[in-house]
């Protein structure tokens, strides 16, 4: 066969590859020339010049060149069994005399693979132990005398994920070959996202790069080419969607003006123009389908209960779905409050509970509140007009759209707490219309947040029994429900018998997972109505516990919650008029913890939150890739480049009014009828 290959070429049919080698990247994903090079590496390595072997401990890891001077099996037939080398620095490649200790544990064939006198490279963290400098489970290539050409030194080497049957080095000469083999014009792309810069050379950069600096403008051309894949999907179901014909519904008005009359408060500005965006989506002939973002506090449930009056006025049903049954319960509390003066039918349905809140008027209810309960057909539903759904990131896309398929093209409002930036809104909540509350409601009081390092139990509780003589409420978090043998961390179960001693005479409620529905309801109804004055729980109250009375949150071993959760769990307080306070209690010493926490405590804006999440960890940890259907993205971390993702949206909307069912777009089109990134 030819040394040129086209890029669909399969990996089979090349008399380069072995037929073991085909096996094996085949196992690993691998069949044509294009999979291969798609395979992008996931760090490199500058082998025209190593690190000097250290003399020191270190967390950053180092790239060190040296020759093995001893190699030896310790401890096997034992539980800590390991193989140990001894590398000496090269001093033709660095002035260190200095050596270093590699030890592989549990890993007998190492010593199969590296002897005494080989020369190698090692990649890894140097820690010191007994006088010693050791580097553990190292990432290491042999280096050969002959055959070495320019792949594997004297450059910069990509480092790519293994896969299992060939070695690194293998794999390393496999995309050499296929780089510097592929036809170029079979590498073009369906639409060039940068006309100057050719995918061939784009290729040719992010594998085999002659500068580091060339990497970075290679990987950003494929992450606009990702980015505009997955804008074009987005832009292309909206305008699927936008051509469903469903029902026109919000005409009618005399329940949305009776209860606005029976509020004895004022909407915010950003909650009426809520509703008036909800009101103009179902008013027309195609369905709804809109985002409502809002942080903790700001008042979905009232925009929410506009949107669920406008449908019920229009002879429909609405079904609302929360992912925990606190906060479906609060939901029911609410809606009942409300609604029940109007005479508009509530009723609940969660896996551990149902009640039906309108067996006076023995109808069949025009609003059903529930979980994921509502997801199997119970009869309920017999014109499901509009589906709501809370904390809508908490289910996957199957179950919303398992709850969507029980009506005819409903309405659709989902709603979330966590502020999401504006890039990321853009990304995966395209193809929703997007209302933002972005004002609290008058009359609350201020939540003042700080972080305390080992503070003393002692000074912690005669803080809350202040508070609790004034006639406030109190919330002590823990991040475990039961003491564990491999986290240090403190237990709600453990830690409730003492603060019914600390806190005497006042009442101590639990509150966790692991308890049943009903018991669960009982502790909540006792807080609530104030029998209870102080509530020790786990994360299980970060929504759906709405108690104005309560105005103090200790969360203990803070540094094990995520950010926006922390945020979550400070929503629960200052939501009366009474000052509130949230104290962090930490013994983390690390940087980046604290980063987190202080972060808290300077501001309570959660899109500000929002933005320190991103930075912090990542878009991926952030929405969940397997929810917001990013997993198999590459280039996640470029979600937070507002430039690139305008640029990838600008192109999709380019393509998509030129040709709107990419007729000239065959492969395109393809991807998108297969694509596995969900709609929302």
């Amino acid at each position: 066969m030819s040394d040129t290959w086209a890029a669909n070429a399969v990996l089979a049919e090349l008399s380069v590859f072995s037929a073991k080698e085909v096996i094996s990247l085949a196992t690993g994903g691998v069949h044509t020339v294009l999979n291969l090079l798609d395979r992008f590496p996931k760090r490199y390595e500058d082998r025209r010049r190593f690190d000097a072997f250290p003399t020191q401990a270190s967390s950053v890891a180092v790239c060190l060149r040296g020759v093995v001077t001893d190699a030896a099996r310790k401890g096997f037939g034992g539980r800590s069994g390991f193989y140990e080398i001894v590398v000496q620095a090269d001093s033709g490649i660095s002035f260190s005399e200095n050596s270093i200790t590699c030890r592989w544990f549990n890993a007998p064939y190492i010593s199969k693979i590296i002897a005494a006198g080989h020369e190698i490279i090692l990649y890894g963290k140097p820690k010191e132990q007994s006088g010693k400098l050791i580097i553990d489970h190292p990432e290491f290539e042999i280096i050969k005398e002959t055959g070495e050409g320019s792949v594997h030194v004297e450059r910069i080497v990509p480092v790519y994920k293994n896969i299992s049957g060939i070695t690194q080095r293998r794999l390393r000469e496999m995309v050499f070959q296929l780089v510097n083999g592929v036809e170029k014009e079979s590498l073009k792309a369906s639409v060039d996202v940068d006309e100057s810069y050719p995918r061939a050379e784009a290729y040719h950069e992010i594998h085999f790069p002659s500068e580091m600096e060339q990497t970075s403008a290679a990987h950003r051309y494929f992450a606009l080419e990702e980015f505009f894949k997955l804008q074009l999907n987005v832009a292309w179901r909206r305008r699927q969607y936008e051509k469903q014909v469903g029902r026109a519904q919000g005409k009618k008005m005399y329940l949305l003006k009776e209860f606005y009359e029976s509020l004895p408060f004022d909407l915010t500005e950003a909650q009426k123009r809520s509703v008036r965006e909800i009101i103009g989506d179902m008013r027309k002939a195609s369905p709804m389908n809109r985002l409502l973002q809002g942080d903790v506090g700001s008042g979905k449930t009232f925009v929410a209960l506009c949107a669920a009056l406008l449908a019920v006025d229009s002879g429909a049903q609405v079904a609302l779905m929360a992912p925990t049954q606190i906060l479906a319960e609060q939901h029911y509390i609410t809606f009942r409050k409300w609604l029940d003066p109007l005479e508009v039918r509530v009723s609940l349905m969660t896996s551990e509970r149902s009640e039906d809140g309108c067996t006076e008027w023995s109808r069949k209810p025009q609003i059903v509140v529930g979980t994921h309960a509502l997801l199997y057909d119970h009869g309920v539903f017999d014109d499901l007009g509009l589906v709501i759904i809370d904390e809508q990131h908490k289910f996957g896309v199957e179950q919303r759209g398992k709850l969507i398929q029980q009506g005819v093209m409903p309405d659709v409002l989902v709603m979330t707490a966590t502020p999401i930036p504006r890039t990321l809104t853009l990304t995966i909540y395209g193809d929703l219309d997007v209302s933002v509350i972005d004002e609290m409601p008058k009359g609350r009081g201020k939540i003042i947040t700080a972080v305390r390092a080992n503070a003393k139990v002692s000074d912690v509780s005669k803080f809350i029994k202040q508070q609790l003589k004034e006639g406030r409420q109190a919330y002590i978090v823990y991040p475990l429900v039961e003491e564990s043998e491999n986290l240090k961390a403190q237990s709600a179960k453990k830690e409730y018998e003492g603060w019914q001693k600390r806190l005497k005479p006042n009442e101590v409620g639990l509150l966790h997972g692991k308890i049943k529905g009903d018991e669960k309801e009982a502790v909540m109804q006792a807080f609530r109505s104030g029998e209870t004055q102080a509530l020790v729980a786990t994360s299980v109250i970060e929504v759906g516990v709405d108690v104005p009375n309560a105005n103090i949150m200790v969360i203990y071993d803070a540094e094990r919650f995520g950010i926006s959760q922390l945020h979550q769990l400070r929503g629960r307080i200052g939501r009366g008029a009474h000052k509130s306070y949230c104290i962090l209690v930490t013994k983390s010493k690390q940087p980046e913890a604290l980063e987190k926490l202080n972060v808290l405590a300077e501001t309570g804006d959660g899109f500000k939150i929002a933005e320190a999440d991103l930075k912090l960890r990542g878009p991926g940890d952030v929405l969940g890739t397997q929810q917001s259907g990013l997993a198999e993205m590459k280039f996640l971390e470029y979600l937070a480049d507002v430039e690139l993702v305008r640029e990838a949206r600008r192109l999709a909307d380019e393509v998509l009014q030129s040709d709107p069912i990419l007729e000239n777009y065959p492969e395109l089109r393809a991807e998108l009828v297969e694509s596995e990134i969900p709609s929302s």
